[in-house]
């Protein structure tokens, strides 16, 4: 079996979605099966790299003016083709007609342009973009979706019979694992943290949906408890943009924050490890990779009472409204005081996401899409 893996294109900086393409490719080749992964090549968007502005618009035209031809060619070679990402689903009309197996991490971007979510709207260009992308979803002939809510929104906005979608979890994209003290403050001292400096982890982009101006009253809410009031909160992903510079100026905690932006896997391995605990106040995700992560590696998982978080998390995790930091905060305050126990579910808990598992079962749809 030939299979044509899909990736994003560089300068999206997607890295969720980039080791997610690179764990299929690996666990495919392992498995003894020929692939090739195949991203749009950065040409014009070399000019001004960047997801935003001019730099985004040059990416358009690499990724739907240049890439499309070479995608076609590309396709022939293939028995089976796997589009990674939902957002790449435009690409389903030149693929040849080859079988094409799609993962759908979530239907955030389209809910949003259908007017789903009352605090957050997309403009008119972007409405037509998840249109288009929504119409690539239907052609697919197997969608694979990575949780339970993610599963009943494809059902519902794709009206794709049952059977041509499946719920297929993720698995790790890394080896998470409890690090030891010494092991750790190797790591943290190259991030500019001491090990004597207790801390709170956010892991996560500046996306609406992450809710960062919600973590940050979480976190202002926090310091009001005696027992943690010398914590800092760190920040691993995307830097704060200016907006939220602003917010957390206001509430006048900008000096307990320290930013980590472009962690390795063993930097952010290090930080589960050694922090107090991950607070992850999401409004929306499609699966919240950080949660089992953060299990793997014994940290306390602080994350929203809505679906994927309590599906993912399962027993294992603390649940709070993520629109209350005052209930949000208690809570916290609460668990850390007790929280042995809760670790070592955590470690049970991730038990359940296997990679091996998520290969094979990628494997069994690439059979069932050519039969």
């Amino acid at each position: 079996m030939k299979i044509l893996l899909l990736g994003n294109y560089p300068y999206l900086r997607s890295q969720s979605m980039d080791r997610f393409a690179g764990v299929l490719y690996d666990g495919l080749k392992a498995s003894g099966y020929q692939v090739r992964l195949l991203k749009p090549p950065s040409i014009l968007g070399r000019i001004l790299p960047s997801a935003t502005g001019l730099g985004k618009w040059l990416g358009y035209l690499d990724r739907f003016l240049l890439f499309c031809p070479l995608l076609k060619k590309a396709a022939n070679w293939a028995d089976v083709v796997h589009i990674c990402d939902q957002a790449n689903a435009v690409y389903a009309p030149y693929l040849n007609r080859k079988p094409l197996v799609l993962t759908c991490h979530d239907m955030n971007a389209i809910r949003s342009a259908f007017g789903e979510f009352t605090d957050h709207t997309t403009g008119p260009t972007g409405k037509v973009y998840q249109r288009w992308i929504l119409s690539g979803l239907k052609q697919a002939r197997h969608v694979a979706c990575v949780s339970n809510s993610t599963y009943n929104d494809v059902l519902r906005l794709t009206g794709l019979n049952a059977s041509k979608v499946s719920l297929l979890r993720n698995g790790f994209n890394y080896p998470y694992r409890r690090m030891s003290e010494v092991e750790s403050l190797h790591y943290l001292k190259q991030l500019g943290l001491g090990g004597s400096q207790p801390f709170f982890l956010h892991v996560g982009g500046n996306y609406w949906y992450k809710n960062k101006e919600g973590l940050l009253l979480i976190f202002r809410q926090l310091i009001g408890f005696k027992e943690i009031q010398q914590h800092k909160l760190v920040l691993a992903g995307e830097s704060l943009n200016h907006q939220l510079r602003l917010s957390a100026k206001k509430i006048g905690i900008s000096d307990r924050l320290q930013e980590a932006p472009n962690v390795t896997n063993e930097q952010l391995c290090a930080l589960y490890s050694s922090a107090e605990g991950l607070i992850f106040p999401s409004l929306a995700e499609g699966f919240g990779w950080p949660i089992i992560e953060a299990q793997a590696c014994g940290c306390l998982v602080f994350t929203s009472n809505s679906p994927p978080m309590t599906e993912i998390g399962g027993n294992a995790a603390v649940y709070f409204d993520p629109l209350d930091e005052i209930f949000a905060a208690r809570i916290i305050w609460k668990v850390v005081q007790d929280s042995k126990s809760l670790r070592e579910q955590g470690y049970q808990n991730v038990m359940k996401f296997s990679t091996k598992k998520m290969i094979s079962k990628y494997i069994d749809c690439y059979r069932l899409v050519m039969s």
